[in-house]
């Protein structure tokens, strides 16, 4: 995250100030992980502004961030700050500035946020706000969001730490409130962070890999079997994640248990006992946002070559996993840079990707995981 000189976005998206953009909401993910140093990546489950189709984060380059509407964060600071946008509650920060973007470890302003400044325009402010939720039957006029700028106090300067060339941004006020109304009224809010069922025959591997998922906030169980578990119990998990021991009958009868629950469940096959490739696996099929709205779309890898596809500018790691002759464990940092939006090809260090080996491709909001091809 930017901490001083002059701020710039990515991909910029500068409109006149009597333009209308289109505002909108999505869920979206913060992709939590275990780092190839030994470091630890929070899962973090939010709700992303979609301006003009496209989601607001992606214009910030490569900032790892999210909204202040976050999923893990009690009902009533949520709604806090759902009005805050909505101008029914006072701005947290001086000038009229809402944090639209902050610190996915912690809410302080110290670590730094991105913030703009929200204002009623040409229709009363937050006093008329009133009736409905979030007063989307209230008030009148569009909403504005402008000067843009990271902040790490109080006070802000614009020249030196502003996001010039992003915004301003005018929301047509009906189309805001009622985006904005539907989170108050619970109909799209972010859904209460799901968990991991974990089947496998090799105990220490999957106690390990429930550990590590558990350090960085998903919740995850172990089963041999799913037969007789109640259908609301079964629904409360997004992935299952089998090891490569487990038995083709054995999947099926798993599968067939979900699918008599009702439950919407992605099904991961464990690629090999490396913790931090098969948790990287798991973030990457917790991700189920529509692909236009995902930073990274495409990995492949073949031939000690690596393809890349990014929809937005941004910081791109490739972390390569091998398993040798003795079954022993190797980890490779093989590329670390930004990438322009596009497509890329990327050549990748023989030594790290020979034998049996793996690639994961991380950018500040997605995971991909695949198989070295020969």
């Amino acid at each position: 995250m930017p901490r001083s000189g002059r701020v710039r976005g990515g991909d910029t998206h500068c409109m006149s100030a009597d333009e209308y953009a289109t505002f909108g909401l999505a869920p979206a993910m913060r992709a939590g992980g275990v780092l190839a140093d030994g470091d630890y990546q929070v899962h973090r489950d939010f709700v992303d502004f979609i301006v003009d189709g496209r989601p607001l984060l992606f214009h910030l380059s490569d900032l790892d961030a999210v909204s202040p509407l976050a999923a893990d964060i009690p009902p009533a600071i949520f709604a806090h700050h759902v009005r805050c946008l909505l101008l029914e509650a006072e701005a947290p920060l001086p000038g009229g500035r809402c944090v639209i973007y902050g610190c996915p470890e912690c809410e302080g302003i110290e670590c730094g946020a991105v913030t703009a400044v929200i204002e009623r325009d040409g229709g009363g402010g937050a006093d008329d706000a009133e009736g409905g939720a979030g007063g989307v039957e209230g008030g009148g006029g569009d909403y504005v969001w402008r000067d843009f700028a990271w902040q790490t106090t109080e006070e802000v300067d614009l020249e030196l730490n502003g996001y010039h060339g992003i915004g301003p941004f005018r929301f047509r006020g009906a189309d805001y409130r009622a985006e904005l109304g539907r989170l108050l009224d619970g109909a799209e809010g972010p859904t209460p962070r799901r968990k991991v069922l974990l089947i496998g025959a090799r105990v220490a591997v999957l106690a390990r890999l429930a550990a590590a998922l558990r350090t960085i906030g998903v919740g995850a169980d172990i089963t041999h079997d799913a037969t007789g578990v109640p259908p609301e119990e079964l629904r409360t998990y997004a992935v299952v994640a089998f090891g490569r021991a487990v038995e083709p009958e054995q999947r099926a009868a798993v599968r067939h248990e979900f699918e008599r629950a009702g439950a919407d469940i992605a099904y991961v096959d464990g690629l090999a006992p490396i913790i931090p490739l098969l948790v990287a696996q798991i973030e990457s099929a917790l991700e189920r946002g529509p692909l236009e709205q995902r930073r990274l779309t495409r990995l492949i890898a073949a031939d000690g070559e690596a393809g890349v596809e990014v929809t937005s500018t941004c910081r791109v790691r490739l972390t390569a996993y091998r398993i040798d002759r003795l079954y022993r464990s190797h980890t490779h940092e093989v590329f670390d840079a930004v990438l322009e939006t596009g497509r890329h090809r990327i050549p990748l260090d023989k030594k790290a990707t020979r034998g049996e080996s793996f690639l994961v491709a991380r950018t500040t909001g997605s995971v991909l995981v695949t198989r070295m091809e020969r």
